[in-house]
């Protein structure tokens, strides 16, 4: 599953998605039914899913301390680690956050499309409060249809 990037770190930063009003684990924990406050019951999730997490971009820098996606500047994509998942995994999936994240990995990894060519390309509604085309519980529905069922 690939997001966009870390958001600054607060004080309580854990893991993926630390921003308090990012719907992410919201949307995780009811598709799921589980509880995941700790940073071990998230990554236990992920375990059992069989299912990697990382961010798009390594590092970048936000006009007027905003999270938005579209206004980042002096951007460093996370290449040659992505690269390497790719390469050295048998990847069946892989689930983008956003239309920003799915639009940003046709740019940035042109080079690998025989790799992603056996790979199936699945688009997330972005978890993010500030994409309201569609409600929170429309997102859990959507996340439901297309991410793995927990054996």
């Amino acid at each position: 599953m690939l997001g966009s990037f870390v958001t600054k770190p607060p004080i309580s930063y854990e893991w993926f998605y630390a921003n308090g009003r990012n719907q992410f684990w919201p949307i995780m924990q009811e598709v799921y039914r589980l509880e995941l406050k700790t940073k071990k019951q998230k990554q236990e999730l992920f375990v059992k899913l069989k299912m990697a997490l990382a961010d798009i971009i390594l590092s970048c820098e936000r006009r007027n301390n905003s999270n938005l996606d579209m206004i980042l500047f002096n951007i460093t994509n996370n290449t040659q680690v992505i690269k390497d998942i790719l390469t050295k995994n048998k990847i069946k999936k892989i689930f983008f956050t956003s239309r920003y994240v799915e639009s940003l990995f046709g740019k940035v990894f042109k080079d690998v499309n025989q790799v992603t060519n056996e790979i199936e390309l699945i688009y997330l509604p972005s978890p993010s409060p500030r994409y309201a085309a569609m409600s929170r519980e429309e997102k859990i529905e959507r996340y439901k249809e297309l991410l793995p069922k927990l054996n």
